[in-house]
């Protein structure tokens, strides 16, 4: 398979990276019977949008990969743990009025959930990621009454800075998607002695590396 392996920073998958010895622009690498290349748009969803936008709209490839941390909602998801993002909201596009939102597909501009697109074989299923709903932020949480708010609104378990854009042009361009996510702290007031960034970012090139591994 083609595969293009996109991370907002090339921290989140520096394991991997060095494992197979890539630099941020080159011509791919093949692993077992993958040619991969790496694409590392910079965080956010707008550079995301931009970066993958460009990128796809000259290139084809047979699934793109998302891999990247996260925040958690949902405290049955372990510190590390990786999971695999399904569905993926832009959760602050929209309106308010008063103290109701309204989403921008309410107010009839778009569409805010975003979907994942598997290829057509066993790749994806043979992981055994959990499955998990997610939001994208452009600021990530870390007030209790925001968080509530949000849960309420999304019930969502997971929330990241890229998640939706890059389900938004993949969809764009016909490219099948997945998106994986490590679990590097739970979503609550800001305590970063209780995140386990080394970890999650071990995991998640453990992880890529597993599906890489698959035929």
């Amino acid at each position: 398979m083609k595969i293009l392996l996109v991370a907002a920073t090339r921290f989140e998958i520096e394991p991997f990276l060095s494992k197979f010895a890539f630099t941020d622009e080159q011509s791919g690498r093949v692993i077992g019977e993958h040619l991969v290349k790496v694409l590392i748009t910079g965080a956010g969803m707008v550079p995301t949008a931009f970066s993958l936008g460009k990128h796809l709209s000259g290139t084809s490839y047979d699934v793109a990969i998302n891999a990247g941390i996260a925040g958690s909602f949902d405290f049955s998801l372990a510190i590390g743990e990786v999971c695999m993002v399904t569905e993926d909201v832009f959760a602050e596009l929209g309106a308010e009025d008063g103290e109701e939102f309204l989403s921008i597909d309410s107010l009839g501009f778009g569409e805010s959930r975003q979907l994942a697109h598997f290829p057509d074989s066993g790749f994806v299923t043979s992981a055994k990621l959990k499955q998990v709903k997610a939001i994208s932020v452009n600021k990530v949480h870390g007030n209790e009454l925001t968080i509530a708010k949000v849960i309420a609104r999304f019930n969502p378990q997971i929330e990241s800075m890229e998640g939706a854009s890059f389900f938004y042009a993949c969809n764009q361009t016909a490219t099948p998607c997945i998106q994986i996510r490590a679990i590097s702290n739970y979503v609550e007031r800001r305590n970063r002695e209780k995140w386990n960034i080394g970890l999650a970012v071990k995991n998640l090139s453990d992880t890529i590396i597993q599906l890489l591994d698959n035929k």
